[in-house]
């Protein structure tokens, strides 16, 4: 139980960080926040509501390890590196391919909704 308490004050100290010093991770936050009405609006059923918020968790979650992996390669080094460079694009990229599935996930339950599918 012991650690499971230590893990959970670590994953909340984890997200305060994050919210504190990026601009995407607050950005995000507020976007989940916004869908949990907005999916039970849009979504045709109980389940579609809840896809398309994890679908926007999924981002944040992402997004979170773009920022883990960031952070600990600018903690490596400052200097511009072009290996490093990779790497935080690569994370980048997570971070864009996961929106576009959420948005895309946000797409067609508003199709749906409108009786279009």
């Amino acid at each position: 139980m012991l650690r499971i308490w230590k893990a959970t004050i670590n994953s909340r100290n984890g997200l305060a960080f994050a919210f504190r010093s990026e601009q995407a991770v607050r950005e995000e936050i507020v976007a989940l926040l916004l869908s949990l009405p907005l999916a039970w609006l849009i979504g045709a059923t109980a389940m579609r509501a809840v896809e398309l918020i994890c679908a926007v968790a999924f981002v944040l979650v992402v997004e979170l390890l773009n920022t883990a992996i960031e952070k600990l390669a600018d903690r490596l080094t400052m200097d511009h590196d072009k290996q490093i460079g990779r790497v935080k694009d690569m994370g980048s990229a997570a971070v864009g391919v996961a929106l576009l599935m959420a948005g895309a996930f946000w797409i067609i339950a508003i199709i749906e909704r409108l009786g279009f599918l």
